[in-house]
């Protein structure tokens, strides 16, 4: 509990005129004015405001008794004469101190603002405070007791005015003088708490953390779960396998699918005008092709994920036909890749080689599914790719040159500018929208092709396999070049060559050659 405050801050007020009992009522202070201060009226107005309330409650206008050492007959510039006098000489005081007087709400409903006009006093002068708390805890005493009050030091009385508003707010007063000295010195020996905390900071008080950034995304997944999928995935994939490898030993074990293997043993014999081994030229044009068909994947991509290009490249003749640099590169390696195929379509016809990749015979399918199912009971096929290949192996390189190239270079011509744009009939017949669906999965497709024809090309015999394709040597005699090397360095040669061309496939590299066909900007 806080100590009583003193009598200074408990003086009891009256308008002119008031009874006894209104007067002994003690001021209540309200609210502070600004943020930190002490509650309104001040200290020191209430002490001079009680003594002038004295004044003005005592009957009949008669003196009121001052203590022995209160020899001068005014307190605070008032004259002490009778109650009429005083409401006028408190307002004498408020107009020639100069400070506006702020009264308060009424106390009453319908009544005037408190304090009354004329009983409020305003701002003494600093040398009148310590006689107006001195007169005002003299009359309080003697209207208790009718002794006064022993005299207080003018320092003490406003100490202790102080001290009482702020203990009554739950502050901490500032001591002044010896009070100070002493109040330092009980603090210093004062023990500690003893009392648990009880007092804790909500969930408002913690700070929230720092947003984690979000993870770096390749395409739909990030990394780790990329990472993820491709274990799961691979997982998967491995497990199916085992069980389709499984799946597949057991029908072949059965006596109606070893009398369908000895039927269809995965192969046809060719036309007796199909001609045998594979020419050096089919070699230099299956180099080409790989080569280009792995930078238009490149491209094919880059355009695909591109979605503010830095480079441009535009036609001189036409100044509206501006592209992307990676387009203009995809396009362009799409037309050195078509006079390939058409050089190589032709040749194939010239010189009979087509026998080898276009089906001769409706015996094609079931040797086909022959030839499936000795791949995946991982007991390979054992033709000679020098004088003709698995019924398979004919209907994949028949579909990749005759279906999925025309393919891909029709639904790739529909979305260039060559198209004729004007041509409305042809454009609805043949939307771009249908050309953007089938592109992409044709792409897909040659990636997968191409990924299926390596893979079997080393699994089947990688040495044998690399010399008839690259180095152009082979014989009747399956294990004839089965120890040359010679195809697989040419293989290795090639592959540094097509990863050469995969890094210099960037702006800094290609906007000079784009210079030489129209011009290059950044934007």
């Amino acid at each position: 509990m806080d100590a009583a405050p003193p009598e200074a801050s408990r003086a009891v007020v009256s308008p002119a005129g008031a009874s006894p009992a209104l007067a002994s009522r003690p001021i209540r202070r309200g609210l502070p004015r600004t943020p930190g201060a002490e509650p309104w009226p001040p200290a020191r107005e209430v002490a001079a405001f009680a003594a002038a309330a004295l004044v003005t409650s005592t009957p009949g206008g008669a003196e009121p008794a001052r203590a022995p050492e209160q020899a001068s007959p005014t307190a605070a510039g008032l004259t002490v004469t009778d109650a009429a006098t005083a409401p006028a000489a408190a307002a004498s005081q408020i107009s020639a101190s100069g400070a506006p007087l702020r009264r308060g709400l009424p106390r009453v409903a319908g009544g005037e603002p408190w304090p009354p006009a004329g009983s409020a006093p305003a701002r003494t002068p600093p040398f009148a405070e310590a006689e107006v708390a001195r007169s005002a805890a003299s009359g309080v005493a003697r209207r208790q007791e009718a002794t006064p009050a022993p005299a207080v030091p003018t320092a003490e009385v406003a100490d202790s005015a102080a001290s009482g508003v702020a203990r009554r707010q739950g502050l901490t007063p500032r001591p002044s003088g010896q009070a100070a000295a002493s109040t330092a010195v009980t603090l210093a020996d004062r023990p500690p708490l003893t009392v648990p905390r009880t007092v804790w900071p909500g969930k408002a008080a913690f700070e929230r953390p720092a947003r984690t950034p979000e993870p770096t995304r390749i395409g739909p997944f990030t990394r780790l779960q990329w990472a993820g999928a491709v274990i799961v995935g691979g997982g998967g994939l491995l497990f199916a396998a085992g069980m389709a490898v499984l799946l597949v030993r057991f029908l072949l074990s059965l006596d109606v699918m070893r009398d369908f293997l000895a039927a269809f043993p995965g192969e046809y014999h060719l036309p007796e005008a199909a001609p045998v081994g594979i020419p050096a030229w089919i070699g230099w044009q299956h180099f080409f092709n790989v080569f280009l068909m792995v930078l238009i994947i490149r491209s094919g991509l880059q355009v695909r994920t591109e979605k503010r290009p830095a480079v441009f490249w535009t036609p001189r003749r036409t100044p509206k036909g501006k592209i992307s640099l990676a387009l203009w590169f995809h396009q362009g390696l799409d037309i050195l890749w078509l006079v390939n195929g058409i050089v190589f379509v032709v040749l194939l016809f010239a010189t009979g080689q087509w026998m080898r990749i276009v089906p001769t015979s409706w015996e094609v399918f079931p040797n086909a599914v022959s030839a499936a199912l000795q791949y995946v009971s991982l007991d390979w096929p054992t033709e000679n790719g020098w004088v003709n290949y698995n019924a398979l192996q004919q209907l994949a390189y028949f579909s990749t040159v005759f279906l999925a190239a025309p393919l891909a270079a029709v639904t790739g011509a529909r979305m260039t500018k060559l198209w004729p744009q004007n041509a409305k009939a042809l454009n609805r017949a043949y939307p771009v929208e249908w050309a953007r669906a089938v592109h992409f999965p044709v792409m897909i497709y040659f990636v997968l092709f191409i990924f299926v024809h390596v893979v079997l090309v080393f699994a089947t015999g990688a040495l044998r396999n690399l010399n008839h394709m690259y180095a152009a040597q082979g014989s009747v005699d399956p294990t004839a070049y089965a120890d040359n090397w010679a195809g697989f360095w040419i293989f290795s040669l090639s592959m540094l060559i097509i990863a050469g061309a995969w890094v210099a496939a960037r702006p800094l590299v290609l906007a000079p050659i784009a210079r030489l066909f129209g011009n290059v900007s950044g934007r």
